[in-house]
């Protein structure tokens, strides 16, 4: 199977790149094959790579510059994403769009449903929730993947960021009152890769295709989320901090945050049979790649 790919150095494509072996090619396309923001046909481009599923995970991520940038976020996000499903469309393959809790607006605290109406509170999941829509407009033959607080061992995200600030501050004041399932892109990736599978098996099933909630099993918040880094980084001998709660009013942002983020991922464990695992689990698989990686780099240099 060959999965095509946009946004070459994203957390989501290095992780199926890192997939790839004899029943798996992955093709990353960057800024300079596919511009997500350009205008204008895509499908010859694709047409080129000769796709067996077309994967758009590259995006507009900036959340907060999203607010003063809406023209590029929509045209990336929205517009973008249209023109990838349009060339699937135009070459017969499935297009699997990743999207987010962020369309929206985080009331109530039950897990969100894919049947539940969007209403996003920014720019940026505004973008997403118009990206979706043109997917949809475009195929059929599609699988919008929904996720949330993506991380890898690579990239900017929330660990890395974590880890870096516990290099020179003892205590860190982290939110409190935002819920949510923080998922590792590695998890994404073979999920991916699963619901891939499963479209190319079965083309004509449209139980598979649709929109579908894919995030690690369980809740927590970023406090929470951030004492368990600190833990498990402690336990590779790594940088750790006391972690302080806050109110999501403690620490103002230009965009704002759904305060629940919770998606319930039963529609696809039961139609594709994919379940990622448990959030701190994923965060272990993380925390040791990265602490191999660590490994490799000093060795390399001795």
């Amino acid at each position: 199977m060959r999965l095509v790919v946009t946004g070459r150095d994203g957390q989501v494509t290095r992780a199926l790149q890192a997939l790839a072996g004899p029943d798996l090619e992955v093709v990353a396309l960057g800024r300079d094959a596919f511009d997500l923001a350009a205008e204008g046909d895509a499908t010859a481009v694709f047409a080129q790579v000769r796709p067996d599923v077309i994967v758009n995970a590259g995006a507009y991520t900036a959340v907060d510059k999203a607010e003063s940038e809406r023209e590029l976020a929509f045209a990336v996000n929205g517009r973008g994403a249209g023109r990838v499903a349009r060339a699937a469309a135009a070459l017969n393959v499935p297009v699997i769009q990743i999207s987010t809790d962020y369309v929206f607006d985080g009331s109530g605290e039950k897990p969100w449903r894919e049947s539940d109406a969007v209403g996003p509170l920014g720019a940026y999941g505004a973008s997403k929730s118009a990206g979706e829509e043109a997917v949809r407009a475009a195929t059929p033959n599609h699988a919008i993947l929904r996720t949330s607080w993506v991380y890898a061992p690579w990239g900017a995200n929330f660990v890395k960021t974590m880890l870096r600030l516990a290099q020179t501050r003892p205590e860190l004041q982290v939110v409190a009152d935002q819920w949510g399932a923080p998922t590792s892109a590695l998890d994404i990736a073979q999920g991916v890769v699963a619901v891939a599978r499963n479209l190319l098996a079965r083309p004509h099933d449209e139980t598979l295709r649709g929109v579908f909630h894919m995030t690690a099993q369980g809740e927590t918040t970023w406090a929470d989320f951030a004492r368990e880094i600190f833990a498990q980084s402690a336990a590779h001998g790594g940088a750790s901090a006391n972690v302080v709660s806050i109110p999501t009013s403690g620490y103002p942002t230009p965009a704002k945050r759904p305060p629940n983020s919770r998606l319930s991922t039963q529609k696809l464990a039961d139609t594709h049979g994919v379940r990622l695992p448990h959030w701190r689990d994923g965060l272990k698989r993380v925390m040791a790649a990265m602490a191999e990686g660590e490994r490799q780099s000093a060795a390399s240099l001795g």
